[in-house]
């Protein structure tokens, strides 16, 4: 077997794997967007299943476009092998080295440009602040999925306690914080003020900075498979221009 036959045979299991996944995804997603009536039916039967996992079809429109772009990388990159099909193999190539260069720019933004990180940080502290003080307590969707996050962090707020006062469930609960406010009930301004319950967004940035060796090796990992799809789908590319 020649080098361009062993490359297409590994740029063909390597993306029938990225387009089996990518499927299974985009089913998950349609599913849960589609049906999440059977889907928490299923969770009700489980035992010992955490509060959390009842918001999992909040994020079926994220599962949908996150299979969707696999199932379109794994269709062309498998079939641009197989059928030798430069336009194909091109595509895959471009779309690869977009994600790729976005990850890059990502990175960059975060390390340079931090002072600017910051401030949009803070942006998005204020209004989802600005948020809890309208909609928590009000909207159901919205207050549950701000209770499965303090559960799931062991947190409360965005920054702390304070951001629920005068809120709609802080008016209608006789002046009363979520429960994961306070290390003990009932959680009012003197329970709440003593508590050591943190905000969720330091609750945040303690898991990535804990986890940082993790998601680290994990990026690189992503960035090296990246650039070797890359440079296999080049090297075909040129093979099948060449025959063509």
């Amino acid at each position: 077997m020649c080098c361009s036959d062993f490359l297409r045979v590994i740029m063909v299991a390597f993306n029938g794997i990225i387009f089996v996944a990518g499927a299974a995804i985009l089913g998950v997603g349609i599913w849960v967007k589609v049906d999440s009536g059977s889907l928490l039916k299923i969770l009700e039967q489980v035992e010992n299943t955490p509060a959390e996992l009842n918001q999992i079809f909040y994020v079926g429109y994220l599962l949908i476009a996150v299979g969707s772009v696999l199932v379109l990388l794994g269709f062309l990159g498998c079939c641009g092998a197989i059928r030798k099909s430069p336009c194909m193999l091109l595509t895959f190539f471009i779309i690869v080295l977009l994600v790729f260069i976005a990850e890059v720019s990502g990175a960059i933004v975060i390390l340079v440009f931090k002072p600017l990180v910051d401030t949009l940080i803070e942006k998005i502290g204020h209004e989802a602040v600005q948020r809890i003080k309208v909609d928590y307590g009000k909207n159901p969707n919205f207050t549950e999925v701000w209770n499965a996050t303090m559960d799931g962090l062991h947190c409360c707020g965005f920054y702390n306690y304070t951001d629920f006062t005068d809120s709609p469930f802080y008016k209608n609960n006789g002046h009363s914080y979520p429960r994961m406010c306070c290390d003990k009930s009932p959680c009012n301004l003197q329970t709440a003020d003593t508590s050591n319950v943190s905000g969720c967004y330091f609750e945040l940035v303690n898991l990535i900075e804990n986890n940082a060796v993790i998601l680290g090796a994990v990026a690189l990992g992503i960035a090296a498979l990246e650039i070797a799809a890359m440079a296999v789908s080049m090297q075909l590319y040129r093979k099948s221009s060449q025959e063509h």
